[in-house]
């Protein structure tokens, strides 16, 4: 059924660093990586008015049929045995229903069936901004059944010439294929999504343009799929806080800085061909009030040139190389304005986290946001600084911008001082901060990111992602790049664990005597108990002394990552050979085992038992007596 708004039981992460690893998803998604050269524009729209965490949809179809409010376009939905049914007859008609309604930030999930498919390049989606009546242009997050394939994941849009963008593309760990569920996701914050397969993040994109009341959908392409257990939640609106299990969002310091001119245009190109999520940069003004991209203060170190910059005109800084220091391939690259670097991010793709460098009065900071306005970037760029007035004047005029504050060395509450300057993320040298990793809990409860500079090694990132670090920037996006890649595809380091002696099923005999056998992954501590006793793994099980029927084992292994538990029941059986082994290895009289022996070949059990009782402690010892006699009448009763 589908829900009004209501508080969901999802929580903040806590002070400790295993509830860090556990983020609320009510404040994730990272932010997304670069996609295919695509123009991209950004409609604005006012957040929704739920609270972070609102389930604005519930549906597990129960009712038997459409949920109201929700929208049949096109194609065949019924709803049976509980799960909701789309059929496309061809591979030319998307057919589709809408539900929900706007949403700014949200996750969309669902469980997902092919049933039946005409190609295995046939697909279903989440919609993830769609009008309500279907019309182009939508966005969409496809998995065709294939999934295993370059493009067995997507992002894309259809526009209104009903002509298809792809921007991302992925594989999946494994085939959907047919008649397997899938539980799937995505999560939304403005522009940028994250794919999410079977619990894992497959894929980011940056390159979403929302719309100002597009809602969610389900979508399917030459195929049958079914689809249950569909939520849509409110996320809160810091997109930037980075999920367990995700990698880190991945920002460009000057552009590809290692490999090209520092905070050039073809140091942000490089940036963005080699998977950047963000470019980073530093903004300052010429003399005549011109915002350029220019880390010092001069002129002297990255171009032909020398001066102060904001001694030299934008035409006087314009007619300077920037690129041949640092290499002849980069001879005549200029100093970009950030008007032109915008324009570039706009139409190629891409976010900015420009840094306001040094000193600006209020009305340099006011140019500086005008120029962003003006190239229809508010939505994909991001604002740092050292200096607390420029954030404070920023949000004074353009309190949706995200703010960071850049520090050498930690403030001694980084949460305060959070909240003072109404910070989306803290921004501390990333040296500082694995000297004091316990001030990313409280930041992270607080709902801010905290982003680490300059950070280019592998051991150092390890280190920041151990602790909780949202976001790196490097000089070394593309290694980073790489390096989240692998991360991504990393065996899991949850503990598991499953008991393989004896089976979970097992019917075992008197005469049998099975190990307890564990088998454990990523595990310190093993413990182990049979009928809720104490016990080990390894222990050979002798099943004389234990009474007819079910037992159970237990286990419980705790590793770095949690715990794991695992339980086995077998049952011991009654039968001749059993009663058999019980009696010769009694350890009773040989007079006691001869006489036991005789009426258990010729089946007298009621006197076996009898005789048992009565011989329990003298010819025969007591414990094994019982388990005799009890044994003895039940093969009686049979």
């Amino acid at each position: 059924m589908t829900v009004p708004l209501v508080p969901s039981s999802l929580g903040r992460a806590g002070s400790t660093l295993g509830a860090l690893r556990t983020r609320a998803s009510a404040t994730i998604a990272a932010l997304a990586v670069t996609g295919a050269a695509v123009a991209v524009t950004v409609a604005t729209s006012s957040p929704a008015t739920a609270e972070p965490g609102s389930v604005v949809v519930s549906e597990n179809f129960s009712s038997g049929s459409l949920p109201a409010g929700w929208n049949a376009v096109d194609g065949t939905w019924k709803v049976e045995n509980g799960r909701l049914y789309g059929t496309s007859t061809s591979s030319s008609e998307n057919n589709k229903i809408t539900f929900g309604r706007h949403l700014n930030d949200f996750r969309l999930e669902a469980t997902m069936r092919f049933e039946s498919v005409s190609a295995a390049t046939r697909w279903a989606s989440l919609g993830v901004d769609v009008p309500a009546d279907g019309a182009t242009p939508w966005w969409i997050a496809t998995m065709r059944s294939g999934t295993t394939a370059a493009n067995g994941l997507e992002f894309a849009q259809r526009t209104t010439a009903n002509a298809w963008v792809v921007t991302n593309t992925a594989s999946a760990p494994y085939a959907a294929g047919t008649g397997r569920d899938v539980r799937v996701a995505v999560e939304v914050h403005g522009n940028q999504a994250r794919w999410i397969f079977d619990g894992r993040e497959a894929m980011r994109t940056n390159s979403l343009q929302r719309s100002a009341n597009g809602v969610q959908g389900l979508f399917v392409n030459g195929a049958t799929v079914s689809y249950d257990d569909v939520t849509v939640t409110e996320l809160a609106p810091n997109g930037y806080l980075r999920p367990e299990g995700s990698p880190f969002t991945v920002i460009a310091h000057r552009g590809a800085s290692a490999a090209a001119p520092e905070n050039t245009l073809v140091a942000q190109e490089i940036a963005r061909k080699g998977g950047a999520d963000w470019i980073e940069n530093d903004v300052q003004p010429s003399k005549d009030g011109i915002p350029f991209i220019l880390h010092d203060g001069t002129v002297d170190r990255t171009t032909d040139g020398t001066g102060n910059i904001r001694d030299l005109t934008a035409a006087q800084i314009k007619a300077l190389d920037a690129g041949s220091w640092f290499g002849p391939q980069y001879v005549g690259e200029r100093v970009p304005t950030l008007a032109e670097q915008l324009a570039d991010l706009r139409t190629r793709g891409g976010n900015l986290l420009v840094e306001i460098k040094g000193k600006h009065t209020r009305d340099e900071v006011a140019t500086i946001i005008q120029v962003i306005r003006d190239e229809q970037m508010m939505g994909r760029v991001f604002i740092q600084s050292f200096e607390v007035d420029a954030l404070r004047y920023t949000y004074e005029l353009a309190p949706e911008l995200p703010l960071g504050l850049l520090r050498s060395t930690l403030d001694a509450d980084p949460v305060a001082i959070a909240k003072e300057l109404h910070l989306t993320a803290y921004n501390p040298d990333g040296n500082a901060l694995l000297a004091k990793p316990e001030v990313v809990a409280p930041l992270h409860a607080a709902g801010v990111a905290v982003m680490a500079w300059t950070m280019d090694s592998a051991g150092l990132w390890q280190r920041l992602e151990r602790i909780g670090t949202d976001a790196i920037i490097t000089n070394r996006a593309s290694e980073l790049v790489g390096w989240n890649s692998a991360f991504l595809q990393r065996a899991s380091a949850d503990p598991t664990v499953a008991i393989t002696s004896p089976a979970n099923g097992a019917r075992l005999d008197r005469a049998q005597s099975p190990v307890i056998a564990v088998a454990a992954t990523n595990a310190d501590t093993v413990t182990v108990t049979l009928d809720g006793k104490k016990s080990a793994a390894g222990r050979k099980l002798d099943l004389a002394k234990l009474t007819a029927g079910r037992h159970t084992i237990s286990t419980e292994v705790t590793g770095p990552e949690g715990t794991a538990t695992a339980t086995s029941t077998f049952t011991v059986t009654v039968s001749q050979a059993g009663l058999g082994y019980l009696i010769l290895t009694s350890g009773a009289d040989p007079t006691a085992v001869n006489a036991m022996t005789t009426k258990l070949v010729r089946a007298e059990y009621a006197e076996l038992a009898t005789y048992a009782d009565r011989q329990a402690g003298k010819l025969v010892p007591a414990p094994v007596a019982s388990v005799i006699a009890a044994d003895a009448r039940t093969l009686a009763l049979k």
